[in-house]
């Protein structure tokens, strides 16, 4: 809270607190050592009167909380009241005049969330701090509706509220964890339809306040507690239907932001299904109910076995179904020709095997045929222009010493000795040279 400027100020503030009196301490109680000051310490009265002077001179402030005991004695004149922080184990005495709180007894009572405009008070006798209240107003739902607006708007910028962020519930948790008010019928219907689902199920329960000043951190340490707990695979924070103030400890930020920093999935089953509160969003899964929730989170068995017994159904009627395609389109490989005479297939292929054997004889017969004719023909060319022959009808051949061929007469000297070649054979020859005529 801040003095004279919270966020609940209406109208004029009052003049800031000044600084604190200085106040010399006697002569006695100066310090001049540990031994000394133990010999000589300032009264208690003295310090009380102290504390009373800084205090009487703070300013008045705007306080919110939740009353959570009021005492309207009879005959006084004097209302004594406690305020705590929903969210925080904190608690400030309050006390104001009977006049002060009669203008709001009939919409006030214990639990009410409620502003009061005080003044810091020291009681010296016994060295109390109490607030003196000079006006309480009531929170109402408008403005608390606001506010959790406010709020959720604030959580969803952060990211708290995101789908990505939610874990998947395990098929079937071997333990449950619940926190529920104690002997409430939200912890009823969740063990009783859990249990009538899955009998084997079991449950680690923490039964705290749900409503009330002392619900949000009752609910804070619970979901801690299972969180921190090995076995835990799921956790249910449950309660039943209420009004906007009874379900306000589900929307406290606190609340909020431990479920969400959790690693174990959580379920949110709290009012009926138009009940939202700020767990709802950050849970990984919302239930319209209790009983929704353990519907939800526990598989009915009988449900399970009969999924189970379809399922083999429609594996067997698959597997038949395939056999039996199976055996059909075995037995219409077994009724084609080549199946039941495999051996007409060779004979077919034996009897091409014949006819491409007689035609490459007759092709290589025919080949043959051709390429000795065209031989036949180009030897007896070959013989018929051959020198040899034309030296049998008488010709000859007249070569130099040297082997070469005797083409004109001036080619020969005179006494050269010349070869003449016939058919049978070879002899030396000489020129003549004749007279002239």
């Amino acid at each position: 809270m801040r003095w004279c400027g919270g966020r609940r100020r209406e109208g004029p503030a009052p003049s800031r607190p000044g600084p604190a009196p200085h106040v010399t301490p006697p002569r006695y109680a100066r310090p001049h050592g540990r031994d000394h000051l133990s010999r000589r310490p300032l009264p208690v009265g003295q310090v009380s009167r102290l504390i009373g002077g800084w205090i009487d001179r703070l300013g008045a402030v705007w306080v919110e909380g939740q009353i959570t005991q009021l005492s309207r004695r009879p005959g006084a004149g004097v209302v004594f009241l406690t305020l705590r922080d929903p969210s925080h184990d904190v608690s400030l005495s309050v006390t104001c005049y009977r006049a002060v709180f009669d203008r709001v007894a009939d919409v006030v009572s214990e639990g009410a969330r409620v502003v009061v405009h005080a003044r810091p008070e020291w009681y010296a006798p016994r060295g109390q701090l109490s607030l003196r209240a000079a006006e309480i107003r009531p929170v109402g739902v408008g403005e608390l509706l606001a506010r959790l607006e406010q709020l959720k708007k604030s959580l969803a910028a952060e990211g708290l509220f995101a789908a990505d962020r939610k874990r998947a519930l395990p098929f079937l948790p071997q333990l449950i964890g619940l926190v529920c008010g104690r002997a409430s019928a939200a912890e009823r219907d969740v063990l009783e339809n859990a249990r009538h689902r899955w009998p084997a199920v079991r449950f680690e329960v923490r039964n705290v306040p749900v409503q009330g000043v002392h619900a949000v951190p009752s609910v804070i340490e619970a979901v801690k507690e299972l969180e921190a707990h090995p076995g835990v695979d799921v956790i249910i924070v449950a309660r039943g239907g209420g009004s906007v103030e009874d379900l306000l400890p589900f929307s406290d930020e606190q609340l909020v932001r431990t479920v969400a920093a959790c690693r174990t999935p959580v379920v949110s089953a709290i009012g009926h299904e138009p009940d939202t509160p700020l767990l709802d969003l950050v849970a990984d899964l919302r239930a319209s109910t209790p009983t929704d929730a353990a519907k939800r989170v526990v598989p009915d068995v009988g449900e399970e076995l009969t999924r189970v017994q379809h399922l083999r159904e429609r594996a067997l009627r698959c597997v038949t179904a395939h056999l039996d395609r199976e055996e059909r389109g075995l037995a219409a490989a077994r009724a084609r020709p080549c199946m039941e005479r495999p051996q007409r297939m060779v004979d077919e292929r034996a009897e091409q095997i014949d006819a491409l054997t007689d035609r490459s004889r007759r092709t290589l017969g025919h080949l043959l045929d051709r390429a000795h004719s065209e031989l036949t023909h180009t030897h007896a060319r070959v013989v018929a222009l051959s020198p040899a022959a034309t030296l049998r009808r008488g010709y000859a051949v007249l070569q130099h010493e040297d082997g070469r061929v005797v083409r004109a007469a001036d080619e020969v000297g005179p006494d050269e000795e010349l070869r003449a070649r016939v058919a049978e054979g070879e002899f030396a020859v000489r020129p003549v040279v004749a007279p002239p005529a």
